[in-house]
């Protein structure tokens, strides 16, 4: 069990992750109109692998490159791929609202999964938390039944991928440097995916400001990257994984500031709840912090 301390960075950790993904998936927004997905992915990754293999490099994590190859490592690499794969096929053929409800499942698979598999200590009232948030992000995202599909099914895998990437990084050696384990996420997915994508597309060269684009994407994905890595080997995964909600907060201010999206009363509800119920997750996880320390001293 992490303790209270380690769980504030890891939930600080989770927050930024969250907040550089979306960042991430608004620059693709803007220039998905433009270029095919396959010439994105591989693209921002190749941005991506030149600034995280820089830290990397400047942080000491290549200086034993054979712990890169640690199979905890390459494993969650694997995973990596083939969530983004399996997801991201998902969305281009499902409702934005029915791909994301089924992404915020992810949380509840964490936590049953880190009950069963790492051990972890899973009360009521962090179940309750986590299916009370998961209550209010239904209330955002407002999913129908009738764009379930085999494209949910896909979606489903992409998330059963996600949930096993952070349970094995869970497993990754405190040697590993985070960058590293970043650098070897990023330089398989950009190389299996987008040349893999590349031969059911048709590329063409992207103009400056697509260009740019890009390279912000990579920068934000970069900062996903790392920072999801850091929350999941930092603090208690049961505690931790509730925070991954905080990204329908993050989407639904960038919707307010750049494309002028005000959102409803049940968008505003909804984000109160998942406010709400991570802030009783981090005062309970503080509670239960207390109480050890008093019968430590005892």
């Amino acid at each position: 069990m992490a303790d209270f301390k380690e769980n504030g960075r890891g939930i600080a950790a989770m927050l930024l992750a969250s907040a550089g993904f979306i960042i991430n998936d608004s620059m693709v927004k803007f220039v998905s109109t433009d270029l095919p997905l396959g010439q994105i992915i591989f693209l921002r990754g190749f941005f991506a692998c030149l600034f995280v293999g820089a830290i990397a490099w400047m942080t000491g994590a290549l200086a034993r490159p054979r712990l890169l190859l640690h199979p905890a490592v390459i494993m969650r690499a694997l995973c990596e791929t083939f969530a983004s794969i399996f997801y991201l096929a998902a969305l281009a053929h499902l409702p934005i609202a029915n791909a994301t409800s089924i992404l915020q499942a992810l949380p509840l698979l964490i936590v049953a999964a880190s009950a069963l598999f790492l051990g972890e200590k899973v009360g009521w009232r962090r179940w309750g938390a986590v299916l009370v948030g998961f209550c209010g992000v239904l209330l955002i995202v407002r999913p129908g039944f009738s764009g379930f599909s085999v494209w949910s099914l896909s979606a489903l895998v992409g998330v059963v991928f996600m949930s096993g990437r952070d349970l094995v990084t869970r497993h990754i050696p405190l040697e590993v440097n985070s960058f590293g384990a970043a650098l070897m996420s990023v330089l398989v997915m950009t190389c299996l995916v987008g040349p893999g994508m590349a031969s059911f597309e048709t590329w063409h060269m992207p103009d400056v400001q697509q260009f740019s684009l890009l390279v912000a994407a990579a920068a934000f994905l970069l900062v996903g990257f790392v920072f999801i890595i850091i929350a999941v080997r930092t603090g208690d995964m049961v505690v931790v994984a509730p925070f991954r909600y905080s990204i329908v907060i993050w989407a639904m201010l960038i919707g307010l500031v750049v494309w002028n999206d005000v959102p409803d009363w049940q968008t505003l509800t909804g984000s109160g709840i998942l406010i709400a119920t991570g802030v009783y997750a981090f005062l309970r996880e503080r509670a239960v912090a207390a109480r050890a320390a008093a019968q430590s001293t005892d």
